[in-house]
């Protein structure tokens, strides 16, 4: 008798959880020779703002970790994708067979995972500074995360491109929600598998899966949101600025129409973490 496939039933990870869309909507998603993956959940402004909820939930106790913990907790992160890295390839194929586009995207996700790693106790003996003042007082500059961060993730490199948006944001402190690509998602899906498993706490990153327009008007204007990165076209950058206007957020978009090459050397860099931090100048007097 023959056996029936068992499809997987992809969940978006949220607060450390593998959860439905609160609508319960979903979409199908096929392969390149018209295969049936799976039905994708089609996440609503209130996946966002539960996961909002989640990320702030859990960003003090994140942003507290020494900045050396999270640099490990990366590492390990790029540890697991690499034993997992032909599922991810296979997933980045979706029935084109073994393809060396895909190897070399998983390649670059966990080469970019271990540079952000390395710079997690690094970047701010570079970001900050000790500021001669003509007073007796000691003046210095640090970095302080921003707080919850949300990103776009562009339908090209969907593995490469979302590894690359998140993990400047989370080397710092920082915590986030990530809408994965359109037309690519289930890379994200199988991401989220391996941060449940990882040890990353809950609530960190969390990825949701859906359509642009019906998430991006939300991004701009939650304001819980203390900024919105990642790739957007034309409308979709108007309508986050006028947005982010209103609520008060740090926007760093990349147009997709340049078309970035995220296997590019300066896809990765210490100013995207600094892109996402504050600032803080303290003045101390001498000899209190």
């Amino acid at each position: 008798m023959a056996r029936l496939l068992i499809t997987k039933t992809p969940k978006v990870y949220i607060g450390g959880a593998f959860v439905r869309s609160e609508s319960g909507r979903t979409f199908p998603l096929k392969s390149d020779s018209g295969e049936f993956v799976g039905h994708i959940p089609q996440c609503t402004r209130k996946d966002l703002r539960n996961a909002v909820e989640a990320s702030a939930k859990a960003g003090p106790a994140w942003s507290r970790r020494t900045p050396y913990n999270r640099g490990q907790i990366l590492y390990r992160l790029a540890e697991m994708i690499e034993a997992r890295s032909l599922e991810l390839a296979n997933a980045l194929d979706l029935g084109k067979g073994d393809s060396s586009d895909s190897r070399r995207e998983v390649s670059g996700a966990v080469d970019r995972l271990i540079y952000y790693a390395g710079w997690a106790d690094k970047y701010e003996q570079v970001l900050g500074c000790v500021n001669p003042v003509s007073a007796p007082y000691f003046n210095f500059t640090v970095t302080e995360p921003m707080g919850v961060i949300g990103l776009l993730a562009p339908a090209e490199a969907p593995l490469l491109a979302l590894l690359s948006l998140l993990a400047p944001v989370i080397v710092s402190g920082n915590t986030a929600i990530a809408l994965a690509s359109e037309s690519h998602p289930y890379p994200a899906i199988l991401l989220g598998e391996m941060l449940a498993t990882s040890d990353l706490p809950g609530g960190v990153v969390n990825l949701l899966t859906g359509f642009r327009k019906e998430m991006v008007p939300t991004f701009a204007t939650h304001r819980h949101l203390r900024g919105v990165g990642g790739v957007a076209n034309a409308e979709e950058r108007k309508t986050i600025r006028l947005g982010a206007a209103d609520s008060v957020k740090r926007v760093k978009l990349e147009a997709v129409e340049e078309k970035r090459d995220w296997f590019a050397d300066n896809a990765q860099s210490l100013y995207a973490i600094r892109d996402w931090v504050e600032f803080k100048t303290i003045w101390h007097p001498i000899g209190a």
